[in-house]
């Protein structure tokens, strides 16, 4: 086993790429706390302590109440403007070189952020991500469960007319007890028709059965954390054949309380089975990680050697939709930091 030290410098220096993390989740308690002093009307603390005791979630339900509370915060194009240049800046931190961002554009246009406007603030906060701080942005537009087929076509209809610089994928988050995938099925169709990857959440805090939807009837390309295939080994091997991969997220499932704690984190019995995966934060303000602290975990508590983070970090690359130049720009750095440290 790696000493402490090493493994800690081996990690930060690593270029990585993470797929599942969402833009507005992203957001520090810092800045989470400077919207919430902005605006006030909201009714959101006011001050660090109770900012972060308001962070402290009971269950995946009071987690979607508080992610949704925050979403009121972010009221004008500027604020999500915001939101990604500070995503970038705090990704940077983590040697993260390219991030699929997932953006609920939906609650963004609902608070009456104008679609055009939305659209300008991404491609504008994109752009300043690169020049910067080094990270390539990509979107991923998620229809937020909890508010049903309506938002669902809100959303799309926006991506037909609006898509800014660099949308890669169209997905499903929030609650899936009660919001079953296959509602979604003609919106992800219609989704693909505009060049769009399906990769919806599935299988964070339910059974495999929405696994399965998401596969069979909304052309999953990923899947969004898909822990709960642990439980099928029939599933397993099918995600195995049909090489789909899985955004596991291993701080979030414990604070969401998806899984009780990382000691019974289905995560090696996955990849006991061949199932591909990748390592993300979710929502690293709301969860207080980072990238470098999920492949830390990825070391203590599921063994995995240097050789074998540096594989998982060619991994996030392979899986993601960057373009060509951009997947092996990034394959050639991890490539020749693991070299330089005689690791493979």
């Amino acid at each position: 086993m790696s000493h402490p030290q090493d493994i800690t410098a081996f990690i930060a220096g690593l270029p990585k790429a993470e797929l599942h993390v969402h833009m507005q989740g992203a957001a520090s308690v810092e800045t989470v706390l400077g919207l919430s002093r902005r605006y006030p009307e909201v009714g959101l603390p006011q001050e660090e302590a109770a900012m972060r005791e308001f962070y402290e979630f009971t269950d995946f339900a009071n987690f979607i109440e508080v992610y949704v509370a925050v979403a009121r915060l972010v009221r004008t194009a500027d604020d999500v403007y915001d939101l990604a240049v500070g995503q970038a800046r705090d990704l940077s931190k983590a040697n993260v070189r390219y991030a699929e961002a997932t953006v609920t554009a939906d609650s963004h246009m609902s608070v009456g952020i104008e679609p055009d406007a939305l659209s300008d603030a991404l491609t504008r906060g994109r752009a300043d991500a690169m020049t910067q701080h080094g990270v390539e942005l990509a979107w991923v537009f998620d229809i937020d469960g909890e508010f049903g087929l309506a938002s669902g076509e809100r959303l799309l209809s926006w991506c037909g007319s609006f898509l800014p610089e660099g949308s890669v994928g169209f997905g499903i988050g929030g609650p899936e007890a009660d919001v079953p995938r296959s509602e979604f099925a003609d919106l992800f169709r219609r989704s693909r028709d505009l060049g769009l990857h399906s990769v919806p959440h599935a299988g964070e805090t339910v059974g495999p059965a929405e696994i399965w939807s998401a596969i069979d009837l909304l052309g999953a390309e990923r899947i969004g954390h898909g822990i709960s295939a642990a439980q099928d080994p029939v599933l397993m091997a099918a995600l195995v054949e049909r090489d789909i991969v899985l955004e596991v997220c291993p701080t979030s499932n414990v604070c969401t309380r998806a899984v009780a704690s990382l000691d019974v984190h289905p995560f090696p019995i996955l990849r006991d089975a061949g199932v591909r995966m990748t390592i993300n934060t979710d929502d690293p303000g709301m969860f207080n990680t980072d990238l470098n602290r999920e492949y830390g975990i990825a070391h203590d508590v599921f063994g995995l050697e240097p050789g074998d983070l540096a594989e998982l970090s060619r991994e996030s690359v392979r899986a993601s939709f960057a373009s060509r130049a951009t997947k092996d720009r990034l394959l050639a750095d991890i490539d020749g930091f693991a070299a330089a440290r005689m690791v493979h």
